[in-house]
Order: structure tokens, then C-alpha cells, then sequence
């Protein structure tokens, strides 16, 4: 199971920085560089919900879950 953030391609769809979502959410830039890189692990639904109004969206605009076989065969089409 691998849970993907796509946190960054909404950003871009906003036309929004880091910075901005940080300060409307109350959130650290740090700490919202370390979910945009998808390196946190866990995230409080109290900040998705905060993120999810800031950025007009909805959780699953934010997380996708992704099964471990379209990793494996997307990582073996990229050694080819």
C-alpha cells in the first residue's frame, strides 16, 4: 500500500505558495514541506480539513492511494 501526497500539483493548480498555505493554516512551512514531499506519517484530519478549505478541495484531491503492483511496474517500465 503506498498512500501518495499530491499536495504540490494542487498548489500549482491554485497558483499558491508554500508560504501562503502555511500562514492561512497555521501550519509550519516545514512541516508542510515534509507532507508535500511525502515524508510524513500521519497527518492530523484537523489539518487536512484546514488544508482542504484553504485549497477548495477535498482529501482525495490531496492523498491517493496507490497499490504496491503499480509501483513495482511503473519503477520496472522506468529500467527499461
Amino acid at each position: 500500500m503506498t498512500i501518495r501526497v499530491n499536495l504540490d500539483m494542487v498548489l500549482v493548480q491554485r497558483k499558491m505558495k508554500l508560504k501562503d498555505l502555511a500562514e492561512q493554516v497555521g501550519v509550519t512551512i516545514q512541516n508542510l514541506s515534509i507532507l508535500k514531499q511525502g515524508k510524513a506519517k500521519a497527518i492530523r484530519f484537523s489539518t487536512l480539513d484546514a488544508l482542504c478549505k484553504a485549497l477548495g478541495c477535498s482529501p482525495g484531491d490531496i492523498l491517493e492511494y496507490r497499490e504496491q503492483e503499480e509501483e513495482k511496474a511503473k519503477f520496472q517500465r522506468g529500467a527499461e
